[in-house]
C-alpha cells in the first residue's frame, strides 16, 4: 500500500478523512502516524508541535497518505508499517515503554494482554503507539470474539461473562481457540479474511441445518462490519477542538439558506438484521452539545423484510407525534438521498404544526406548517424544521432541493465535528438498544 506524497505547501489538499500519514526528508523516512482526521493531525504537527516534533518537523520536504475506512484500520495499518519501514524517528522512540503489543499467550486457553515488552512466550503484534486507541479498540472486539485476560476463571460466570465479554468458565476449547485465531487475524489487519472464513462457516452451518449456531456466526459477521464502519477509538474530535457554536450555527445557516436560529438538532439512525428487533435512535443535541435527557429510543413495529427507508419514516413519524419533546430546528439523517426523502415524506404525511416560536406573526390565525413542494419534495424551511443526511462513505451532506451533496472535509472543522459527532452517537445509541433487546429476546427464547 504506497503514500501519495505532496509538498508541505499543498497541506490543504489532504483529505479530513481516517487514514495514516508519513513525513520525508529525500528519501528518508521520518515519521508515521494516524489519525481520524488526516489534514487536522499533519497541521498539528506544524502549528501546535510537541517537544519530540521539534526533532523533525523542519526536515519534512514531503507529506504522505493512505486513507482507511475506519479509525481502526487506520491503527492497525500504523502499526503495520512503522514494523515494515522503520521510520528513523519512531525507531528512536520504540526503546522504553514508549510502544504498546498484543500479546496472545501460548496456553491450553490462549489469553489476550496489553504488553510494553516482549518477554513472555506468544504471539505480539505490534508496535502500537496509541495505547489509548488499542485498549478501546480490544475492548470494541471482545465484543465480538470474547476472550480471557485471566489465566484461571471461577467455576461460575463472571461479570465480564454477563456482559458476553468473556467465553464463560467451561468454553468449547476449538472454537474458543478459532475466535482467538480469527481476532489476532484481525489485529494483524486481515479483516477481509476473517469475515469471508466466518461467511463460509456461517453457509455451512446453514446448509448442516445448524441454525442456531449459523445464527452465531452471521451477528458475528454484522457485529465486525459495524465495528469497523463506526467505531471510534481515537480521541473524539469534539475534545480535540472545541467547537465554536455561534461561528457553526452561522455556517449551518448559510447552507440551509434560512436565518431562522439553530439551537436544538436531532439525529436518526435505524439498526437492523434483516428486519428483526429494528430500533430507531434519536440523540439531541442543543447549541451544539449533546443533551442526553432529551435522547429517544423507538422499538421500530414494522414487521417482515427489512425496509430501512419505512422504518425510518415510522420512527420520525412517531416523534413528530410528541409535541411536548419540543420540535427540532435541525434533523440530521444518517443515510444518502433516499433516507433523506424518507425523512420529508414523514414531515409531509404529519402535517405538523411549527411551534408557537415560530408561528405567524401576532394577529395572523393561521399558524405555518412544514409543507413538501410537490415538485422538488423540497421542505419548506423558512419557519421550519430543517433536514439533512449524512452519507458514511465519502462524508457527504444531502440537501433537500440540491442536486450535489456538499462534502464534510470541506466545511471549517467545527462544523464537519458536530455533525460526525451527532451521526455517530444516533448510530451507537440505536446500535446499543438494538444489542440489548437481541439479548433480551435470546435470553426470552432460552427461558
Amino acid at each position: 500500500m504506497g503514500f501519495r506524497y505532496l509538498t508541505k505547501e499543498k497541506i490543504d489538499k489532504i483529505p479530513r478523512t481516517p487514514g495514516v500519514y508519513a513525513f520525508k526528508h529525500g528519501g528518508i523516512l521520518l515519521y508515521i502516524g494516524k489519525a481520524g482526521s488526516l489534514r487536522d493531525r499533519v497541521k498539528t504537527h506544524f502549528s501546535q508541535p510537541s517537544y519530540r516534533d521539534n526533532l523533525f518537523v523542519e526536515q519534512v520536504e514531503k507529506i504522505g497518505f493512505v486513507e482507511t475506512n475506519s479509525e481502526i484500520e487506520a491503527l492497525l495499518l500504523e502499526s503495520k508499517l512503522i514494523k515494515e519501514l522503520n521510520p528513523k524517528y519512531n525507531v528512536l522512540w520504540k526503546d522504553g515503554k514508549n510502544y504498546f503489543f498484543v500479546l496472545t499467550t501460548k496456553e491450553e486457553y490462549p489469553r489476550i494482554l496489553l504488553v510494553h515488552q516482549q518477554e513472555v512466550r506468544g504471539t505480539y503484534i505490534g508496535p502500537f503507539v496509541d495505547g489509548g486507541a488499542l485498549k478501546r479498540t480490544l475492548r470494541i472486539l471482545r465484543r465480538v470474539f470474547p476472550y480471557y485476560t485471566t489465566r484461571r476463571h471461577e467455576k461460575k460466570p463472571c461479570q465480564y461473562c454477563h456482559l458476553g465479554l468473556c467465553p464463560g468458565p467451561n468454553p468449547n476449547k476449538t472454537g474458543y481457540k478459532k475466535a482467538i485465531k480469527n481476532l489476532t487475524a484481525v489485529l494483524q489487519g486481515k479483516k477481509t479474511s476473517v469475515m469471508r472464513i466466518l461467511e463460509r462457516e456461517m453457509r455451512e452451518a446453514s446448509k448442516n441445518q445448524r441454525y442456531e449456531k449459523a445464527k452465531d456466526l452471521r451477528d458475528q459477521i454484522q457485529d465486525l462490519g459495524i465495528i469497523f464502519s463506526h467505531a471510534k477509538v481515537f480521541r473524539p474530535a469534539a475534545e480535540k477542538a472545541s467547537i465554536d457554536w455561534p461561528a457553526t450555527e452561522t455556517y449551518l445557516q448559510k447552507i440551509l439558506g434560512t436565518k431562522q436560529r439553530i439551537s436544538r438538532a436531532e439525529a436518526y439512525d435505524i439498526s437492523n438484521i434483516q428486519g428483526k428487533e429494528s430500533t430507531g435512535s434519536m440523540p439531541v443535541f442543543i447549541d451544539g452539545k449533546p443533551a442526553k435527557e432529551h435522547y429517544r429510543k423507538f422499538k421500530v413495529r414494522i414487521s417482515g423484510k427489512a425496509n430501512d427507508f419505512a422504518m425510518l419514516q415510522e420512527v420520525i413519524s412517531r416523534r413528530l407525534a410528541h409535541e411536548e419533546w419540543t420540535y427540532p430546528d435541525l434533523m440530521i439523517i444518517d443515510g444518502g438521498k433516499g433516507q433523506l426523502t424518507a425523512a420529508l415524506n414523514a414531515l409531509h404525511k404529519s402535517k405538523i404544526q411549527i411551534p408557537k416560536s415560530l408561528r405567524e406573526p401576532e394577529g395572523s390565525s393561521k399558524p405555518r406548517t412544514a409543507k413538501i413542494n410537490p415538485k422538488y419534495q423540497i421542505l419548506n424551511t423558512q419557519y421550519g424544521i430543517h433536514v439533512a443526511a449524512i452519507a458514511k462513505k465519502h462524508n457527504e451532506l444531502f440537501l433537500p432541493g440540491k442536486s450535489e451533496p456538499l462534502l464534510l472535509r470541506n466545511m471549517p472543522q467545527g462544523v464537519s465535528n458536530f455533525i460526525l459527532h451527532m451521526r455517530d452517537e444516533a448510530h451507537r445509541f440505536a446500535i446499543t438498544y438494538h444489542r440489548n433487546l437481541r439479548r433480551v429476546d435470546l435470553l426470552g427464547k432460552k427461558g
